[in-house]
């Protein structure tokens, strides 16, 4: 990774920037935005694209820079040719501009997410996404499109599943077989909701419903989906295992039968309260008894099961190294490969009642689990990433699975289509 800010320099001392639009300008948009502007030489942010102008001359004013304002791509163009960062409206007027190197989604939003990346794959940009919600949902099927159009769509860096990718790639460039890629949370309740997590959301200036989405497991579900598609993973149960665990990542080697884990192929799963939290950690074996050996005088144990871990995941400060490594060098921080391997299904936070329109991520309503996809397809699930705006034809109690037998979807979606288009594609 240390390449990575040596291309920078390079490019920096050429004056030929990587030039990045920024769709979305929330909390992690505007952490973003400074990062890029003030500690990233070599890189420019051109653009931020937001529905509310206000929030995405905020993202800039946060980082100490004035932008204009824009209405299209001509003007857009028009700017980044005089060096001025700009805002605007509309994301895919973004998308349309010449002057851009690479488009990086902070939106969170499934299905305003597919459009804009969508046109981005098709525009032939790069595209970094922040949006874990539809990469767990048409993740493979993007994935598979930007391929086939010959470019990169990749997780981001510094958010927990891209941290878990580096990790179980470098394990992997070890010799050593990872059996668990695993994630450290340090709340875990289903049923908090916008309301019990309004203050904490005020005191950090973030939004009650995705940080809903965090305390009520659904963050992590799509997290843990994403790794397992791009590495061939699995669940060891609806939900996985989730356990409590005050104790050191290191002392889970005991915890997990080999036998099981290669019997499954490897999974993902998360622990709540352990150390070093919030950071990620990754479980593996070694066949060949000589280096088993050098392992056990490199103070790792005595295995079957050796256990690494990356003790923070500092989220926007990494995207950065993302965008480089999709422009420079055609490397995805993280991406399927092939069909999806674990899906994310809406589970019901209570009674249901037919005729109720069920509301979005880190809502009221529902809360995601992870779920291996021969279930899903075999129970006809429902994707929590197309849950919302769903209406219901029947009763749903508490803590059911919804599937598609008890919603009428909403008419016209494309991430339906997408979904529809990647379960015939993977069948």
């Amino acid at each position: 990774m240390i390449i990575l800010d040596t291309a920078l320099r390079r490019r920096e001392a050429e004056g030929r920037p990587i030039r990045v639009g920024m769709i979305g300008a929330g909390f992690m948009g505007r952490g973003l935005a400074n990062q890029i502007v003030n500690s990233v030489p070599g890189m420019l942010l051109v653009a931020v694209a937001n529905r509310t102008l206000a929030h995405a001359e905020r993202a800039y004013a946060d980082a100490g820079v004035e932008p204009v304002r824009v209405e299209n791509a001509g003007e857009l163009d028009a700017a980044i040719e005089k060096g001025t960062p700009a805002v605007l409206e509309d994301a895919f007027e973004l998308i349309k501009a010449v002057h851009l190197d690479c488009v990086v989604d902070v939106t969170g939003a499934v299905e305003f997410g597919a459009r804009v990346t969508v046109a981005a794959i098709e525009r032939g940009l790069p595209v970094v996404t922040m949006n874990a919600e539809l990469d767990g949902t048409v993740g493979p099927l993007l994935a598979h499109r930007a391929r086939e159009a010959g470019v990169v769509l990749t997780g981001a860096d510094g958010d927990q599943p891209g941290v878990q990718a580096n990790l179980l790639r470098f394990v992997k460039g070890l010799g050593v077989t990872p059996l668990v890629a695993g994630n450290i949370k340090g709340l875990q309740d289903e049923y908090r909701t916008p309301t019990t997590q309004k203050a904490f959301a005020e005191r950090w200036g973030q939004d009650p419903y995705m940080v809903t989405s965090f305390a009520d497991g659904t963050k992590i579900s799509f997290e843990q989906a994403i790794v397992a598609n791009a590495f061939g993973l699995t669940v060891a149960k609806r939900g996985m295992n989730g356990w409590d665990h005050e104790g050191h990542v290191d002392e889970l080697t005991t915890r997990y039968e080999v036998d099981e884990l290669r019997e499954l192929g490897g999974i993902v799963d998360y622990v709540v309260k352990a150390k070093p939290g919030p950071g990620v950690f990754v479980l593996g074996t070694h066949d060949d008894p000589k280096q088993r050996h050098y392992l056990e005088l490199y103070k790792l144990g005595t295995g079957p099961l050796y256990s690494f871990y990356t003790p923070y995941h500092l989220c926007h400060f990494e995207v950065p190294n993302s965008v480089v490594r999709a422009v420079d060098f055609g490397d995805a921080a993280l991406a399927p490969p092939a069909g999806p391997r674990v899906d994310v299904v809406a589970t019901a936070k209570h009674d249901l009642r037919a005729g109720a329109t069920v509301d979005g991520l880190g809502g009221y309503d529902t809360y995601g689990v992870a779920e291996a996809c021969g279930v899903v397809r075999a129970e006809n699930l429902l994707p929590m990433g197309v849950a919302e705006g769903c209406v219901l034809r029947r009763d749903v109690p508490k803590d059911a699975v919804l599937t598609y037998g008890d919603v009428t979807l909403p008419p016209g979606r494309l991430v339906d289509q997408l979904r529809e288009e990647q379960e015939k594609l993977f069948a």
